[in-house]
């Protein structure tokens, strides 16, 4: 009598466990269907305009860094070339090439098939289209706005840290 019975529970706490894991019912998407994805929302061509981005995020970075700070010609040339050469490796290390096995397998372990389906239907649409368009400018102009609302309170973080610091005997900066 015993083993029907456990039998019979560990079958109930098994399907009632599936209950709260719709993945175990839902079809994973096939990397056909994301790579389909992937090209309808222009991923790779999003990912190269990251690249000057971040290139001229870091010169810009640079630049407020140095600002005011007597440079030689030399400095300021190994400088000017550093955010260049930083792109590049981020261009080699993050590739489309390099980064396409990794993003379809987020893909994959992320969304169904008819969530892939849903998408890939809605960003062939008009909408979707102008969303792909103009992802980029809301990108940047949503770093544009994160960062003015950082400077806003960055001192207040910062005056944070050094009250931590302070209070478990540090000093800050050493």
């Amino acid at each position: 009598m015993r083993r029907p019975f456990a039998a019979l529970l560990i079958t109930a706490v098994t399907l009632l466990g599936s209950l709260h894991a719709p993945s175990a019912w839902a079809q994973n998407a096939s990397e056909a269907s994301i790579q389909e994805l992937l090209e309808v929302t222009q991923a790779a061509k999003m990912m190269e305009s990251m690249y000057s981005s971040v290139e001229d995020a870091m010169r810009a970075g640079m630049q407020q860094a140095a600002a005011g700070r007597p440079m030689t010609d030399e400095q300021r040339r190994v400088l000017d070339t550093l955010p260049r050469r930083m792109a590049q490796v981020i261009r080699e290390e993050l590739s489309w090439e390099v980064m396409r096995p990794g993003m379809v397998q987020i893909y994959r372990d992320t969304l169904t098939q008819d969530e892939v389906n849903g998408l890939i239907n809605f960003y062939r649409t008009p909408a979707g289209q102008a969303l792909i368009t103009k992802m980029p400018q809301i990108m940047q102009r949503s770093m544009l706005y994160t960062q003015g609302r950082m400077a806003t309170f960055g001192p207040r973080i910062q005056a944070a840290v050094e009250q931590a610091m302070r209070e478990a005997g540090l000093q800050p900066g050493r």
